[in-house]
């Protein structure tokens, strides 16, 4: 596999991370089956010429339709002392979406609560008392009224599976081409759906680090341009 198919964002002896391309599963598929995780250990592997099985944590997850910044611990204490800062909520977490609907008011911050439903794999708000439900919370502002929709930029305060797509799509604001959660519009590859930055303390150097990831080329095609 070329290094094209790879656009890294950062990478050490500790850390690897990338920006998923939409329409690519971050892992979990099946055995032989492609995914972001596949393609980064190859990359290491051929790379730094290492036998055996690579080892690669998956620190951050998308789901397949989404694109942006994901991250891999190379090593294993890498891998517990970014786990202790995403289960602090010490690591900030931006996305931007390209919504249908009037965004009214242009910031919030919206609190749900959410179960999941496996047989149809998405999730669906709930009652604060329904079994299995867990709380989301995130804040939003408005960044610009395109011609195509409406871009915000999303701060995750919790995050939770499908939350954005979720919270979002409840409020009338879908996201383009997300017709699990409502949307009527196609996007030209995937979602508009884009992890933009992630902000966290290096596991070993103590650093802070913020990557950002350069967005899509189906984004600039309908006006929206990285700033």
């Amino acid at each position: 596999m070329p290094r094209a198919d790879l656009e890294i964002l950062y990478e050490d002896n500790h850390l690897l991370a990338v920006n998923k391309p939409a329409g690519v599963p971050t892992m979990g598929v099946a055995a032989g089956r492609d995914s972001l995780l596949v393609r980064a250990k190859a990359y290491i592997k051929r790379r730094y010429q290492k036998p055996g099985n690579v080892y690669l944590g998956a620190m951050s997850r998308l789901d397949a339709p989404v694109s942006g910044v994901v991250l891999f611990a190379r090593t294993s204490k890498a891998a517990a002392r970014l786990t202790e800062q995403f289960r602090g909520r010490e690591v900030e977490k931006v996305y931007w979406a390209l919504l249908s609907g009037d965004v009214s008011p242009p910031t919030g911050r919206l609190v749900d609560f959410m179960t999941r439903d496996p047989r149809h794999r998405r999730v669906h708000r709930a009652a604060a008392t329904a079994s299995g439900a867990q709380e989301a919370r995130l804040s939003y502002r408005r960044l610009a009224a395109l011609p195509a929709g409406t871009l915000v930029e999303v701060h995750l305060e919790t995050g939770r599976k499908h939350q954005i797509r979720l919270q979002l799509s409840a409020r009338g604001w879908p996201v383009l081409g997300d017709r699990k959660y409502g949307s009527s519009r196609t996007f030209l590859l995937g979602i508009a759906l884009h992890s933009r930055r992630l902000a966290f303390i290096h596991p070993t150097s103590r650093e802070p680090i913020e990557l950002v990831a350069p967005l899509p080329p189906a984004w600039n095609q309908i006006g929206v341009r990285d700033v």
